[in-house]
C-alpha cells in the first residue's frame, strides 16, 4: 500500500510540474520551446509477455494501436499525440536489451586520441 501512495504522490508531482512548465512557457513567450516534447514511460522490467500485456493495457486505455514499425527491433510501443506533444509507452524486450548490453560492453575498449 505504501508504494501505491508514493506512486500517486510522484504522479501528482509530475502532473504539477508539467502544468507549471506549461504556465511558464505561456507566460514567457520569448523562452525557446522544447519542441517536440516526448514523454516516455516504460513498464516494469519483466518477462516479455508481461511487458507486452502492460503495453496492450495502456493502448486500450489510450484507444491506440501498437506501433508495428518498431516490433522487429524489440520495442513494443503505443503512443498518442497532442499536437507536438507525444506520450509513448514502450516495452524494450529481452532480445533488444541483450543486443544493447552486448554493444555497450565494448564502450571502454575504444580509445580516441586527442579528444
Amino acid at each position: 500500500m505504501k508504494g501505491q501512495i508514493t506512486m500517486q504522490n510522484d504522479r501528482d508531482t509530475l502532473i504539477a510540474g508539467l502544468i507549471a512548465l506549461a504556465g511558464l512557457l505561456k507566460a514567457e513567450p520569448e523562452l525557446p520551446l522544447p519542441f517536440p516534447v516526448i514523454a516516455h514511460a516504460f513498464p516494469a522490467k519483466g518477462p516479455d509477455d508481461e511487458m507486452r500485456a502492460e503495453v496492450d493495457r495502456v493502448a486500450a486505455l489510450l484507444g491506440t494501436e501498437i506501433d508495428p514499425d518498431l516490433t522487429p527491433y524489440g520495442h513494443y510501443k503505443t503512443a498518442i499525440e497532442f499536437g507536438p506533444v507525444r506520450y509513448e509507452f514502450t516495452a524494450i524486450l529481452a532480445a533488444a536489451r541483450a543486443r544493447h548490453a552486448a554493444v555497450d560492453s565494448y564502450r571502454d575498449s575504444i580509445q580516441i586520441d586527442n579528444l
